[in-house]
């Protein structure tokens, strides 16, 4: 039987040596305007006013209640999502419950997925928290479906959300999609159920990433759970990875041969990296060691530069699908530990 590279690798250890992984911190690359950035780009979101509406949805679940969510993100455009909550009946006896208000998770979703329905996502709110998930603009019709458009033009990109808007951090799609993630935490704050102080974000893959950038964009934000996280390390990504999504970067330096440092200058604006280095919220990372997709480097390159307390969880013989059921239980007590905390 033929086996294809990709399978090899998939089963095998590829990156730095298991050792050098938990040292390894490379030089972030970061321009000097970074900060000004996003200092400009959240003033500008917030000149749209965020109006948050959460209308009940009928899921026909009894022991949570489901909210059709919408506010304003990037541009003012409305971005959808859900809050998930425990039943009325059943608060008043929960343990994390503050005042009659809930702790929150704020999940974003990986790439290609859309915030599919409320029974989706029943983990947290069975735990006691409320649950917050935002839709991805633009996404959604690769697993999961979505709602939320972009209204955005751009330049030439392959095909994909890695390279649309490339040619500048003003047009780039990660400009647009990780302020909405700062303004998901704000409208999550804002629903009378939720605990604004004990807010927290979650995601895997790209959700991972957002979750990282959100944590460093929002001051509401008080822990972070990063599962094998993407938009990290760019660069080392693109050279020790042929997959996806990392691979649309590669697909579109193949073809815009004199296009590379002005692209890796547009993405360090959004590199995980670099949000780390400004997050002093307390993570819980995960990483597979034999993640493909994400590789454990780019990962450990995150982890080692998060700037405030941190746990990683390290699943060696899993790819990018890292601690799967076993990770959840990872979270929950990590979760149960911050909230012990405050």
């Amino acid at each position: 039987m033929l086996v294809s590279l990709a399978e090899v690798n998939s089963m095998a250890f590829f990156d730095l040596p298991r050792g050098e992984l938990p040292d390894y911190k490379p030089e972030r690359r970061e321009e000097k305007d970074f900060d000004a950035f996003w200092d400009s780009t959240l003033a500008e979101a917030g000149r749209h006013p965020l109006d948050p509406r959460f209308v009940p949805y009928a899921a026909g679940l009894d022991a949570v209640e489901a909210y059709d969510v919408s506010f304003s993100g990037y541009g003012g455009q409305r971005v959808a999502g859900w809050l998930i909550l425990p039943a009325a009946g059943l608060r008043p006896s929960l343990p994390s419950s503050r005042g009659g208000r809930l702790p929150c998770v704020v999940e974003y979703i990986g790439y290609g997925g859309g915030r599919a329905f409320p029974w989706d996502f029943l983990f947290w709110a069975s735990a006691g928290y409320a649950h917050f998930v935002m839709d991805s603009r633009g996404q959604g019709s690769s697993w999961s479906p979505g709602d939320t458009p972009d209204e955005a033009v751009s330049g030439p990109a392959a095909p994909g959300f890695m390279t649309r808007g490339i040619e500048s951090p003003d047009t780039y799609y990660y400009r647009r999609i990780m302020t909405d993630t700062a303004r998901a935490v704000e409208a999550a704050a804002a629903h009378p159920a939720v605990d604004a102080e004990r807010i927290g974000v979650a995601g895997g893959s790209q959700g991972g990433g957002l979750a990282i950038a959100a944590a460093a964009l929002s001051p509401h934000v008080r822990f972070l759970m990063p599962e094998v996280p993407f938009l990290c390390h760019y660069r080392r990504a693109t050279e020790i990875t042929d997959s996806d999504p990392y691979g649309e970067i590669v697909r579109y330096l193949k073809v815009h041969r004199d296009a590379e440092e002005r692209s890796f200058r547009t993405l360090s604006y959004f590199d995980g990296v670099n949000f780390a280095a400004r997050t002093r919220a307390p993570a819980l990372y995960s990483v597979g060691l034999m993640d493909m997709t994400c590789p454990p480097s780019t990962v450990y390159a995150a982890y080692n530069w998060h700037a405030g307390p941190k746990e990683i969880k390290v699943y060696p013989y899993n790819n990018h699908e890292g601690g799967g059921t076993f990770h959840a239980r990872e979270k929950l007590a990590f979760a149960r530990r911050q909230l012990a905390a405050q």
